[in-house]
């Protein structure tokens, strides 16, 4: 649809709507009795006044959002639309017939509502179990040579921006641990080529970054990495675009970005957070138990001295800020789990 489809709506409609209006002011003026003329011309420029600006509205624009919506559809879900529609007709078909045998008006009116019925419930059930009609229908397909049982039936993961040019999520996926098909929506690929051609040097670095990770990922023979062009046109924010995207589809979101997680969690989309994952994976350590780190600089409290161990975790230790640059055994006397991490308050 283009804006020509727009303009020659309005002119159709103008003119079924203008010529309409002059049979009924024809029709209104005969029934008063008085001449014919005014109302005509009255009802007709009426009549194409509605049909320019409203027949858009209804016509060419409710099927732009259709045809939208229909892009922007898991295929999964369409084929559950399709096929409870066809159930819907049959079971009315079937529950018709004892329908027709009832007097009138109810053998006219009942097969009808009988047949509303059975293609919205054919609709509503075939879509809440759309994931299980995949499986099914998954089942029928033949497997083509070179392709493993596992690679019919797909399980989607959405890559947003951050996660991208973070760029850990390549090493993740070299250790085997993602079982998936890696998605990057069309407006994700646009948004990093608009950061890597930023003026800002910092911008365009890591947009720069993101863009080689994305071809270090799709170069990798063990990850499936895809490049998707659905698209969800209600909303404009990438980060909206991606929770909707992630709900029609019913997959997960990667992401580092804080903002995007609760949000996404809001809306009841899985999120796999690369932070959190970090901060999982990183070695657990309990009171009393002993460490070795440098001390590199101040704490926030008077005497307090602060190191890092290998994976970054900040050790805050106690009456050791006299005691900067040098390597101190220490005992671990509490651990702290924070949104930034993971900290550990020790003393020498």
């Amino acid at each position: 649809m283009t804006l020509s489809s727009d303009f020659f709506s309005r002119i159709i409609g103008a003119l079924g709507l203008g010529v309409g209006g002059g049979y009924l002011g024809d029709f209104i003026a005969g029934s008063l009795k008085t001449a014919p003329e005014p109302y005509i011309v009255v009802f007709a420029l009426l009549g194409v006044l509605t049909g320019l600006i409203l027949t858009p509205y209804v016509t060419v624009r409710p099927m732009r959002g259709l045809r939208l919506r229909l892009i922007s559809m898991p295929p999964e879900r369409l084929a559950a639309i399709v096929v409870g529609l066809f159930l819907g007709l049959v079971g009315a078909a079937l529950f018709s017939l004892p329908l027709a045998l009832l007097p009138a008006p109810f053998r006219h009116i009942l097969p009808l509502v009988a047949a509303v019925i059975f293609c919205y419930l054919g609709v509503l059930i075939l879509t809440m179990r759309q994931h299980d009609l995949k499986s099914f229908m998954a089942n029928f397909r033949p497997i083509a040579q070179g392709e493993s049982v596992t690679e019919v039936e797909e399980d989607f993961i959405l890559l947003d921006t951050s996660v991208i040019i973070d760029g850990r999520i390549h090493d993740i996926s070299t250790t085997g641990f993602l079982r998936g098909v890696l998605l990057i929506p069309s407006f994700v690929l646009q948004e990093l080529q608009y950061i890597a051609d930023s003026a800002d040097p910092m911008r365009r670095n890591r947009g720069r970054r993101g863009l080689e990770v994305l071809r270090m990922l799709q170069e990798e023979a063990n990850i499936v990495t895809r490049i998707t062009d659905m698209d969800v046109s209600e909303v404009r924010e990438v980060d909206s675009k991606l929770v909707s995207l992630a709900r029609h589809l019913h997959c997960p979101i990667m992401t580092t970005d804080y903002n995007l997680n609760r949000v996404a969690e809001i809306q009841g989309v899985t999120v796999l957070n690369v932070n959190d994952l970090a901060n999982s994976v990183k070695a657990a350590y309990l009171p009393g138990e002993e460490l070795r780190v440098k001390i590199i600089q101040e704490g926030r409290e008077s005497g307090q001295g602060v190191g890092y161990l290998e994976d970054g975790t900040m050790v805050v230790v106690e009456d050791a800020q006299r005691l900067l640059e040098r390597t101190l055994d220490v005992t671990v006397t509490k651990v702290l789990q924070t949104s930034a991490g993971r900290m550990i308050f020790a003393k020498p």
